[in-house]
């Protein structure tokens, strides 16, 4: 006769490798890619590929090294989706060496050192690129200027691998960078947003670059692969200050959606600031965590010398994240609140 007695709890109802999972967020990064390729020409694909190939390329040392598996821990694709992270998030004319560095720091330190996937404490691919950001500033702030055509490759070929950064010509500040400026800066957004198509609130082009974010985003959630709080939590805790300051003194302070639509918010938001490793646990935790980095991002854009702060608020909260997880941890079954046992 047949046992049709099944398996034991707990029971797995979804079962998804970390392969699947680093691949679906792969995939939803493709309308960004292809946005970002539109505004910015060849160099985002260059810096991906260049990206990619040297965190793949690192982890594959590490290992060998470390002496584990190559190809069973190659297979999970967590290096590759670090390396397309850093490619994002770079300017597209780059110096080579630069993105090198980052993806090399992001796999070697902030990966490895830690113990590998599952035990570090900071997102690798905003380790790495805010180590080349604190030591190159220049070079890491300045993008192609939106406002004219994309660079051919030949200009994007020589800016990345001859001429150690993008000529005056084709770049550009960015509307968060014309922010530090305040005044002088928003005169110069108007002339990005004049354009009903290209630049209704967030600079001309960069609005349809978050909104392709959001699109990823949003089948993300669909999929289950995210969940709500840290993506919500990121945009609130940035429109919220963005709103009142902007309702205090309009002309001294920028408008929540340029806020929502320019810079790497929505990128941080649902692609970044939801590494399930370097997160906080809880609900109430991923409010928490999720609300301090949008915070942190405005005060930078808003205060500091940086016209984006998405990785530093990302670092600063992955460093929060034991004590956001001690004080917000639910209790265990036969744990009171202080997380003493009952009895």
């Amino acid at each position: 006769m047949m046992n049709n007695i099944g398996p034991s709890a707990p029971h797995i109802h979804r079962q998804r490798s970390v392969a699947m999972v680093m691949r679906e967020v792969c995939y939803a990064l493709v309308p960004g890619i292809l946005v970002a390729f539109y505004l910015f020409g060849s160099g985002v694909i260059i810096q991906c590929l260049l990206a990619c190939l040297a965190a793949v390329g690192s982890e594959a040392l590490i290992l060998k090294l470390r002496k584990r598996p190559i190809s069973f821990y190659l297979q999970d694709c967590s290096a590759l989706l670090t390396g397309l992270l850093i490619g994002l998030t770079v300017s597209p004319l780059t110096p080579w060496w630069m993105t090198i560095m980052a993806a090399v720091f992001a796999i070697a330190v902030a990966k490895h050192l830690f113990g590998g996937l599952g035990h570090n404490l900071f997102n690798p691919a905003m380790a790495g690129y805010a180590f080349v950001l604190l030591c190159f500033p220049a070079a890491m702030t300045v993008w192609p200027d939106v406002t004219t055509p994309a660079p051919g490759l030949a200009v994007t070929i020589e800016s990345i691998f001859l001429r150690g950064g993008p000529p005056d010509a084709v770049s550009g500040a960015t509307p968060l960078g014309w922010l530090q400026t305040e005044l002088a800066g928003m005169a110069m957004l108007s002339e990005l947003q004049s354009s009903p198509l290209l630049g209704l609130f967030g600079g001309r082009g960069w609005e349809w670059l978050a909104m392709a974010w959001l699109l990823g985003g949003s089948w993300l959630l669909f999929r289950g692969i995210i969940r709500w709080p840290i993506p919500a939590a990121v945009l609130i805790g940035c429109l919220a200050p963005a709103l009142l300051f902007h309702a205090f003194d309009p002309d001294a302070y920028a408008s929540p959606m340029l806020h929502l639509f320019s810079g790497g918010l929505m990128l941080g938001a649902f692609f970044i600031a939801t590494d399930p490793v370097s997160a906080a646990t809880s609900v109430r935790g991923r409010l928490i965590y999720g609300t301090g980095i949008g915070l942190v991002v405005y005060l930078i854009r808003t205060f500091g010398n940086y016209p984006d702060g998405i990785a530093f608020g990302v670092l600063l909260m992955n460093a929060s994240v034991p004590l956001i997880d001690h004080y917000t941890r639910p209790p265990v079954i036969g744990e009171n609140r202080n997380g003493n046992a009952d009895g």
